[in-house]
């Protein structure tokens, strides 16, 4: 079948496109009132960032990161991320979230202390799992923020997608599915940082050879941009790993997925190893391989399912399938307080949607190796007007507004289809909007934000002013979903939580260490 007839028989069934699941995940770097990046430890007001299940640390002590549940109503989930935020800014002593995707000037990377959690051996394995990333690539990289949306299909989208199986059909249709949409992920997830990239300009310290900066354009003390680059987060200057360029992770099938993650865990690098595992008694990374753990593979998007107690991802993969994807190619919005806007949720439902209902042929290395260069196209130039696209390894191309548009075309097919559904057209909207948007690029958030830079004389100027605002807003903003007694609520059992975890360690770490590593050669 092809698209359209996907679509007409999952329109027949109740709910299969109406109850999307949806979970977020927002990172953001603590700022001081005076401009500065934060020295301070993780609140002690916002419990555990081990164990709190709505604020946790990223990389560091002053990168955040807020986490909503699954939802599947769009209002509901947003304001559940704006009462995690509200919550949030009330326990920081002043301190305001960074807006933006790229940190501002940080004077050297002995400035970003590592996240802690706690003395527990899981604790100390997430610390030393970031030691690692800061030996392997340098701190200032791994403070670059993000927005990560978990994304799954009801039993019912399924149901009307296949049919009547066994458990175990269900399991392996099901994977299938999501890897086609991985497939089209990569053919076509550019439209993600050309609508939404908000990262055309970055602080000069981020660019190390003097030949790259000349091609750079400056405004202010130290902001370098490109005149039509959207997400500069996503190209060789932002958060990157050359030592995984050469890795052939394949999207074919999960088991070509695990067995591709699988051989680059138990890889060893020559480069890692020179930095060493244990040096004059002290751990500087968890084992020298290319990966130390699966979550250090960088990709814009995942197959993930939720893992048991001891559980490693891989293994929960292997055991259970594909139960959702997390798309990482989103920027943070540096216009909205939470970092991420209703229109850009319901394009990512009409995205998802039409990408795992268009036929997926499988994909090769030399043809995945294409599509990663029209990514590459549309950070550093997506708003060329000119700019032309791959289609495919045989040399034909095709502009990116002409590209753009087919895919509208079905997108607006999806968005019919759902508001139908819900009575109302609010897909339909959001669909309206954002193609104009691929017509006038001047509209898209790259644009809207390189005006602004250019007008406040740089990224600091701007973003200071951009978190005073959102800070302005959330104060006054009551609670919407949540109360702040469930949050202290969450606080307090956070901590207990931590405190149990603790107790309950029975073997040294390195013995934990041992135990977690054993079926692999870490190198020592």
């Amino acid at each position: 079948m092809d698209f359209s007839q996907r679509l007409q028989q999952l329109s027949t069934h109740a709910d299969a496109l109406t109850q999307f699941g949806r979970g977020l995940e927002r990172e953001s770097l603590r700022i001081t009132a005076d401009r500065h990046l934060s020295q301070q430890p993780h609140p002690v007001a916002l419990g555990s960032a081990l164990t709190n299940k709505w604020v946790t640390t990223d990389f560091a002590e002053s990168l955040l990161e807020f986490i909503t549940p699954v939802s599947t109503d769009v209002d509901q989930l947003l304001w559940q991320l704006e009462d995690i935020h509200k919550f949030a800014l009330s326990k920081m002593d002043g301190e305001r979230l960074w807006p933006m995707s790229m940190p501002c000037f940080v004077g050297s990377q002995d400035d970003i202390t590592l996240a802690q959690y706690g003395s527990s051996n899981t604790g100390r394995m997430k610390t030393l799992y970031r030691e690692g990333l800061k030996h392997r690539y340098g701190s200032v990289m791994q403070i670059i923020s993000g927005v990560h949306f978990n994304f799954s299909f009801s039993d019912s989208f399924w149901d009307g997608l296949f049919g009547e199986q066994t458990p175990e059909q269900r399991q392996e249709s099901v994977s299938d599915a999501y890897f086609g949409l991985i497939r089209n992920y990569y053919r076509f997830g550019w439209l993600i940082p050309y609508l939404f990239g908000a990262s055309p300009a970055l602080c000069g310290s981020f660019i190390k050879d003097d030949k790259v900066k000349e091609s750079f354009s400056k405004v202010g003390t130290g902001t370098y941009y490109l005149e039509n680059a959207t997400a500069l987060r996503l190209s060789d200057l932002g958060y990157t790993n050359n030592a995984q360029s050469s890795l052939k992770i394949g999207f074919n099938s999960l088991d070509q997925y695990l067995e591709g993650l699988n051989k680059a865990i138990h890889t060893p690098s020559k480069e890692f190893a020179d930095i060493g595992v244990i040096v004059d008694g002290e751990r500087r990374q968890l084992n020298s391989n290319v990966l130390q753990i699966e979550n250090e593979l960088y990709a814009p998007i995942r197959a993930k399912r939720v893992t048991k107690s001891g559980e490693k991802p891989s293994e929960a993969l292997k055991r259970g399938g594909v139960e959702y994807i997390e798309v990482r190619s989103l920027d943070v919005n540096p216009f909205s307080p939470i970092g991420i806007s209703e229109d850009q949720v319901r394009f990512l439902d009409l995205f998802l949607t039409w990408a795992v209902l268009t036929p997926s042929a499988d994909m090769d290395d030399s043809e995945l190796a294409c599509w990663r260069d029209n990514w590459n196209r549309v950070v550093v130039d997506g708003r060329n007007p000119e700019l032309m696209l791959k289609i495919g390894c045989a040399g034909e191309r095709l502009s990116l507004k002409d590209w753009g548009s087919r895919v509208f075309a079905e997108l607006e097919q999806v968005a019919k289809t759902i508001d139908e559904l819900n009575g109302n057209t609010l897909y339909q909207q959001t669909c309206e909007r954002l193609l104009g948007w691929i017509h006038h690029p001047e509209r898209t958030l790259s644009a809207q934000l390189l005006e602004q830079i250019k007008a406040e004389q740089g990224i600091g100027n701007l973003g200071y002013k951009l978190a005073a605002q959102h800070l302005g807003y959330l104060n006054e903003q009551g609670f919407r979903f949540y109360d702040a007694k469930t949050f202290e609520q969450e606080v307090h059992h956070s901590i207990e939580k931590q405190q149990q975890i603790e107790r309950d360690d029975t073997v040294s770490f390195d013995e934990y260490l041992d135990n977690y590593f054993a079926d692999i050669n870490i190198g020592l």
